[in-house]
């Protein structure tokens, strides 16, 4: 059982590395209007082609780090400053973060915990980007292995982890990114682009996903311009910039199914089936957009498009992507 079971997994990281090769654009994937990359962030251009027209040029080198998100894990640090925030169904009916950070990085990122097999999946869309984890199901490693990551666990690099004695162990393992290698720059087909408020639309102030045994909360606030998060009733606020709340969020409705790894307590450990299409809900300017989400492949980004085919477009700031069953 346990040969089969090594054969399948092997087989599964070779299929992932040859769909990490295939290539797309997205048209929420261009840079976000207001947030240039820094010029010490620029790539070189001497002695090479310009990118072609209407694709601008790759963005900053992207971290992407995986946020603790049960009661015991909060508040978190650093978030506040990433470009893209995923909310992940996990095991036992929980919810993690998976963050992505390119135009700012913070001093100190966390609580850290483990990958899963839906990052795999996620991740190619920003080239090569370093990962920062703390543990992995043996099962999973393969997959990371494959992915086109910078593997950048405490593990592979544990002088930038510290744990907070504070805090209760395993919720208390903090990043410094500035002790990580960098990851490649975010490539320019994939970044994010911010257009107006689209037409239509219906006038909203709440919204919620609920998990089996999490709830994620978004509270329009006009004054603000910008959904206050919650998770699980309560206020969500970091412990270094306060109330968390993006100018925009995404609902995508995707397939949740079972992978053969399970945690400790026997739980399967869900995936969040990211390739393909189905329905979204964009949350912007205090008004749900209604619309289908659609990435065909690893390396490329989701698009957002409304009933007639219009580009449904986030405000500028940060995002928050919900895989809402």
């Amino acid at each position: 059982m346990r040969r089969g079971r090594t054969r399948t997994l092997f087989a599964a990281a070779l299929i992932l590395l040859a769909v990490f090769g295939t290539a797309a654009c997205g048209l929420f994937s261009t840079p976000r209007a207001g947030s240039p990359a820094p010029p010490e962030q620029q790539p070189a251009t001497s002695g090479t082609a310009p990118p072609p027209a209407g694709i601008p040029p790759p963005g900053p080198p992207v971290l992407a780090v995986k946020i603790d998100n049960v009661a015991d894990a909060r508040p978190p640090v650093g978030i506040g400053a990433a470009d893209v925030i995923y909310v992940e169904p996990v095991e036992g009916g929980y919810s993690r973060l998976l963050a992505i950070f390119a135009s700012h990085q913070p001093p100190t990122i966390g609580p850290v915990r483990s990958a899963r097999e839906t990052d795999a999946v996620l991740l190619p869309q920003f080239g090569h980007p370093t990962l920062a984890y703390s543990g992995a199901a043996p099962e999973l490693l393969p997959l990371i292995a494959a992915a086109p990551v910078t593997d950048a666990s405490d593990g592979h690099q544990p002088a930038a982890y510290t744990r907070d004695e504070s805090r209760t162990v395993p919720h208390n393992l903090f990043l410094d990114p500035a002790k990580l290698p960098p990851g490649a720059p975010w490539p320019g087909q994939n970044r994010i682009v911010a257009g107006p408020t689209p037409g239509g639309g219906t006038p909203t102030d709440h919204y919620e996903v609920t998990y089996p045994s999490a709830t994620v909360g978004f509270q329009w606030s006009a004054e603000e311009h910008r959904w206050l998060a919650s998770m699980d009733g309560a206020p969500f606020a970091s412990v270094d910039g306060g109330r968390l709340g993006p100018p925009t969020v995404v609902i995508e409705r995707v397939k949740v199914r079972e992978s053969a790894i399970r945690d400790a307590a026997g739980n399967p450990s869900p995936i969040a089936e990211t390739i393909g299409s189905g329905a979204v809900s964009v949350l912007r300017d205090g008004r749900s957009f209604e619309g289908t989400w659609s990435r065909p492949a690893p390396d490329a980004a989701a698009t957002y498009t409304g009933p007639s085919g219009e580009p449904l477009l986030p405000a500028p700031g940060q995002v928050w992507v919900v895989l809402a069953p």
